[in-house]
């Protein structure tokens, strides 16, 4: 009788835990169906082609070293053109990973045929608002949708704005990604535009981008009246800063934090004590997710790799390379202690888009970048005889990190000041010249590196295209 009360017990717990099914056909002849709660975390360096992990790598721990990305065992090459474009924006190469359909160029989790624009050539937004034309294309399911409406738990972490591309595409449906009013109030529960695949809401919300929650009267870019800030706080335990954040729960209910109007700071210049990092931000929402106890879907997103890179501000862009490896590291570290061997946990980590940073000429090995080492931000200094820099056709000195394009082209080379280089606000020379008044290299059209580890992480391998992704994702988690 004792054992039969401890297993009956054990039962009942198994059942809390992790959820017990039974089909109300069976008249309770079948034994209830024992569902494991699975995890999925996708991690996304916004433009962090293979290039720029090269150079992140040595820049961070030097020629021999690894990051974590590269410790992961499975890999893979992805092809990331759009449907319309050789070369993609974040808008559709992230909604071809969420949602396993190819869109065009701008447009976030729709249909392949909807356009971004009408004939023209304009935008369907006006001042932020969608104005996407009826039958223009349809909503298609995102995993993060997929999951919650199997009962996971849902996060979405990132340093840009929440509203911005590659956040949007796993919670929001619009014709334009600039529509960022319209995609901020899919995020907000009971409100109108309101995304009702999302059910109770997204659980775990960090990253920048107030303006688009605050209307324009209170200093923010909304031309509705609404402030989405104040309706958030009404729906979940809310930050606004590093105390707040601090402060929330992690006890399973929903918790929030946007923490700038815009993007997050740049990690080189993020105030710690106002800004909690990406590595910060991933672990606590790891904590809130597990602690519901059903599995969960948490995608996470170094989104500020990509500006600098549009900058040609390869400081900054190697930096927040390292800091979205080190919030790679701590989720390892986490999801290990939680599912000894992920065996219930898939990780994987991609980029959406390559750029044009370029590693040049025939340079000796630097080392990782420290005070008075600039490293891989340094010259091209020859590595037969004295290190001294090698020389263009000109006889000047060059980078060994340079862009196929950008708003920095010289009109005539002349000498560089090595210890110039070290200046995080140091932009190197591209190519070909770019409006130096957009301030923006552009992307490149290189296939992106693919690493995963855990549950169905075998799978991911060869030459794939960001359509795959999803498909194997959802085979790993039985979805």
């Amino acid at each position: 009788m004792i054992r039969a009360k401890t297993t009956l017990c054990a039962l009942a717990v198994t059942c809390l835990v992790t959820a017990c099914s039974s089909d109300d056909d069976n008249n309770g002849t079948t034994p209830p169906v024992v569902q494991t709660p699975k995890n999925v975390l996708f991690f996304l360096g916004d433009g962090m082609g293979i290039t720029t992990l090269t150079a992140a790598r040595i820049y961070k721990v030097g020629e021999d070293g690894s990051l974590t990305i590269d410790t992961l065992p499975e890999t893979a090459f992805v092809h990331t053109y759009s449907n319309d474009a050789q070369v993609t924006d974040s808008a559709p190469s992230m909604s071809a990973y969420m949602t396993g359909v190819k869109m065009n160029n701008e447009v976030v989790s729709m249909s392949a045929a909807t356009k971004a624009a009408d004939a023209s050539g304009k935008p369907y937004h006006t001042n932020y608002d969608a104005t996407c034309p009826s039958g223009n294309g349809a909503p298609v399911d995102t995993l993060l949708e997929l999951m919650k409406a199997k009962g996971y738990g849902t996060g979405v972490v990132t340093t840009t704005r929440i509203t911005h591309a590659t956040p949007a595409a796993t919670y929001s449906h619009v014709c334009h990604r600039d529509a960022e009013n319209t995609i901020a109030a899919a995020l907000v529960p009971g409100g109108a535009g309101f995304n009702a695949r999302l059910g109770d809401g997204v659980d775990v919300i960090f990253g920048g981008g107030t303006d688009y929650f605050v209307p324009k009267e209170d200093g923010g870019k909304r031309n509705d009246k609404r402030n989405l800030v104040t309706e958030l706080k009404a729906k979940y335990s809310y930050a606004a800063n590093k105390a707040d954040f601090d402060k929330l729960p992690v006890d399973g209910t929903r918790i929030a934090g946007l923490f700038t109007k815009g993007h997050m700071a740049y990690d080189l210049d993020r105030d710690a004590s106002k800004e909690p990092s990406l590595a910060e931000m991933t672990g606590k929402a790891i904590d809130a997710l597990a602690a519901k106890k059903k599995g969960f879907f948490l995608m996470v997103e170094g989104g500020r790799i990509d500006h600098a890179l549009h900058a040609t501000n390869a400081r900054r862009a190697l930096q927040d390379t390292v800091a979205f490896d080190d919030a790679i590291k701590l989720a390892l570290d986490k999801m290990q202690k939680a599912d000894p061997g992920l065996k219930n946990t898939l990780i994987v980590v991609t980029a959406d888009h390559d750029h044009t940073l370029q590693m040049n000429g025939y340079a000796a090995r630097t080392g990782k970048t420290e005070p008075g080492k600039p490293g891989v931000l340094g010259l091209v200094k020859n590595y037969v005889g004295p290190a001294t820099p090698s020389k263009d056709v000109d006889g000047n000195p060059y980078t060994i990190i340079g862009f196929g394009n950008g708003p920095k082209r010289l009109a005539a080379r002349g000498p560089i000041d090595d210890t110039a280089l070290e200046d995080k606000n140091y932009l190197q020379e591209a190519v070909i010249p770019m409006d130096p008044a957009s301030d923006s290299e552009t992307h490149g059209g290189a296939d992106v590196f693919l690493g995963a580890t855990g549950l169905g992480a075998d799978q991911f391998s060869g030459v794939i295209t960001n359509t795959d992704v999803f498909g194997l994702i959802r085979k790993a988690v039985e979805l």
